[in-house]
């Protein structure tokens, strides 16, 4: 890709995010529901958008790592981009001793004797290589798709996550109570629901 191109496919994208942000400032009065959410034993009430998943998941199907800084989980984005990266990574590299592999045996076939493998790997070494490199190239796109796709699921989680109802009727917390009479000790979760 030339650099006029690349400029312009970055100038492209910083419009359309652009866009959603401004059509992010004016759905807020789309947020219906609201969920209390206690701070210094007073109960704050929090704007729930139903959307908010799904735009976490349409950023990181856009760029990986976007709905990560949606959801503001900026330490996520560089794990992101590192997974990614390293499939891709892997995908080059594999790509580039699968064409070494065939040149070799074309230029074999064709009669020349002039190859780096000349001498070194018979005409069956270099089939086996490029079946190996050709297989591992294809992995290395499968694990690269997944990588991407496991982005996505990460920014739609955990935007519902976000979104999670913290209720101070609802409580669950463990406790230990020490049993003088009969010298035992319990242990145990105990639910409170107030209604």
């Amino acid at each position: 890709m030339t650099n006029k191109g690349f400029y312009s496919l970055l100038v492209c994208l910083f419009s359309v995010l652009f866009s959603f942000s401004q059509i992010e400032k004016d759905s807020t009065s789309i947020a219906i529901e609201e969920s209390p959410i206690i701070a210094n034993e007073t109960l704050i009430k929090k704007e729930i958008d139903p959307l908010r998943p799904s735009k976490a998941a349409f950023y990181s199907a856009v760029l990986p790592g976007l709905g990560q800084a949606y959801n503001k989980k900026y330490w996520k984005i560089p794990i992101v981009w590192g997974a990614i990266g390293t499939g891709v990574y892997f995908f080059v590299s594999n790509d580039k001793q699968f064409d070494r592999y065939r040149d070799a045996y074309k230029s074999r076939l064709a009669g020349f004797t002039s190859d780096e493998f000349y001498g070194s790997i018979s005409d069956d070494g270099l089939i086996r290589a490029q079946e190996q490199f050709r297989r591992n190239k294809e992995m290395s796109i499968l694990i690269t798709l997944g990588l991407y796709a496991l982005n996505i699921i990460d920014a739609n989680i955990d935007a519902h996550l976000l979104q999670f109802n913290v209720d101070p009727n609802l409580s669950l917390s463990p406790h230990y109570q020490y049993n003088e009479l009969e010298n035992t000790s319990d242990l145990g979760l105990t639910l409170n629901f107030k209604f």
